[in-house]
């Protein structure tokens, strides 16, 4: 047994050694070198120790041993906590545990209202094993750290309204996803949000068709929608001339997106510019509408035959008293003769107040009347030419003693003048004009004061004192000032207008 026991001595002994080197630092062991020696002549007195039939010598090395153990642990020791190491995964079975949901993402406030915000968010990426139970919103007062549950129970949308909630505040917002295994992390709003209403600018959104000018007729409805955008409700002012509108008249009914603007008659009192004008708050915006309520025009004045010759008859008028609050299009010439009765259109949309009418019997006796046209159509009454045309027979025989020549002669002159005409370039046309005198005159055609000669390009032709230049198939080159001439003994005349060929 003193055997078994001196070795626990000896293991102590080799310990102390490798005590030296810890308090090596120190400054004690400075004279070690010396007593390097002591050491040595130390182990037989541990030796000895055992021989002596005492159990105190046991005890120095067990109060050695406390401080051997304390540096142990850095060599020989590591292999005894190893042990407990390989022990540590036995609570791998609470494993299991299922992880809950992760935060909701792209949480963002979609609306803000006076007493009520709006969220929107999407799912988060995981849901967990058991699935999605739901949503919890929680707010907390800016300033205050007390976060607080809005919803009782969780839901499935990703969208949610917190309403009752006052105005001026400002909020912190937060959401959980949540699932059989709890509560995930929150996804926070980083900024508070001031519970305000949003003022949206006032804006008339004025449709296209009403940009322009609005035409109705007198007696048709007038009814228009125009909608406006503004938060909150625009205030909505129709004026017409700076003032109120006629409610007898106009009658307006509003909505908070639109504004419609009812006349169950119209009349030509309806005529104008009204102001609409939507008001937020001071911000205004504001749009014009014009409207125009037109009839069909007065008949015209005047009418009356300037002359007479060949098939020919000239007719002049003027302009109706009433063109029926729109502009005069043109006339509607009609001819009627004396055997039939019955009105034939000769001219239809005559810019001018003057025409010549051709091509009529010889023998009738030609009555003829005029109607005015505007964007509402004809006039409903025509003027009436007081005399009547009578197209006289050639005769066969010539007396020259009856009419004296001298009574008959007269210089050149144009009664109907040649009119600016525009053309399609390979499509012919014709210029017209009328002439009189006596003797007849020679025509003389010419283009840019170029006398046009044989050309078979062009087809001059005089007949009853019309004459006619037909140019065939022309072409861009063909354009420019064409002027007729008339020339006999007493004088000469002219005529001229502008050719435009356009190329397609």
């Amino acid at each position: 047994m003193t055997g078994k026991t001196a070795p626990p001595a000896t293991d102590p002994s080799p310990a102390a050694p490798k005590k030296e080197p810890a308090p090596a630092p120190k400054e004690e062991p400075a004279p070690a070198p010396a007593s390097g020696e002591p050491p040595a002549p130390e182990h037989p007195p541990a030796a000895e120790q055992p021989t002596a039939p005492a159990d105190k010598p046991a005890p120095v090395p067990t109060a050695e041993a406390p401080e051997v153990p304390t540096p142990a642990p850095e060599e020989g020791p590591p292999a005894a906590p190893a042990e407990p190491q390989t022990a540590a995964p036995e609570p791998e079975p609470e494993k299991p545990k299922e992880e809950p949901p992760s935060c909701p993402l792209s949480l963002a406030v979609e609306e803000v209202s006076e007493n009520s915000v709006t969220l929107t968010w999407k799912a988060p990426e995981q849901m967990g094993r058991s699935g999605l139970d739901g949503y919890v919103v929680e707010i907390c007062k800016d300033g205050s750290t007390e976060w607080t549950a809005v919803n009782k129970e969780p839901f499935l949308s990703t969208r949610y309204t917190i309403q009752d909630l006052s105005s001026g505040e400002k909020i912190h917002v937060r959401v959980k996803a949540v699932s059989a295994s709890g509560a995930g992390v929150p996804a926070t709003l980083e900024q508070p949000v001031l519970i305000r209403e949003i003022l949206q600018l006032p804006r008339i959104r004025m449709p296209r068709h009403l940009r322009q000018t609005y035409v109705r007729r007198v007696g048709d409805a007038v009814n228009m929608m125009i909608p406006f955008q503004g938060k909150p409700q625009p205030k909505v002012i129709w004026t017409k001339g700076d003032q109120p509108l006629d409610t007898s008249r106009v009658n307006i009914r509003n909505t908070d997106k639109d504004t419609i603007f009812y006349i169950r008659e119209a009349q030509r009192s309806d005529s104008g510019k009204y102001e609409l004008a939507v008001q937020i708050n001071g911000a205004e915006d504001k749009a014009t509408l014009d409207i125009r309520v037109i009839e069909p025009p007065s008949p015209p004045q005047n009418l009356k035959l300037v002359d007479v010759w060949g098939f020919n008859v000239a007719l002049e008028w003027t302009p109706p008293v009433d063109n029926g609050n729109s502009e005069i299009k043109g006339y509607l010439v009609q001819k009627s003769d004396k055997k039939s009765g019955k009105w034939f259109t000769a001219l239809e949309r005559c810019t001018r107040t003057s025409c010549t009418i051709s091509d009529l019997i010889i023998g009738n006796t030609y009555s003829f009347r005029v109607f005015a046209e505007n964007a509402c159509g004809l006039s409903e009454k025509a003027a009436v030419a007081s005399g009547v045309a009578h197209i006289k027979k050639t005769k066969t025989a010539y007396q020259p003693e009856k009419i004296p020549q001298r009574d008959m002669m007269e210089p050149p002159k144009f009664t109907q003048p040649l009119t600016d005409r525009t053309t399609t370039r390979g499509y012919s046309t014709h210029l017209f004009c009328s002439v009189r005198g006596f003797p007849q005159p020679k025509i003389i055609w010419m283009k840019n004061q170029m006398e046009i000669r044989e050309d078979p390009k062009y087809i001059a032709m005089i007949e009853q004192g019309v004459c006619s230049l037909e140019i065939r198939k022309p072409s861009p080159f063909d354009g420019g000032i064409y002027t007729c001439k008339a020339v006999n003994p007493l004088g000469e005349a002219s005529v001229d207008c502008k050719l435009d060929v356009k190329a397609s």
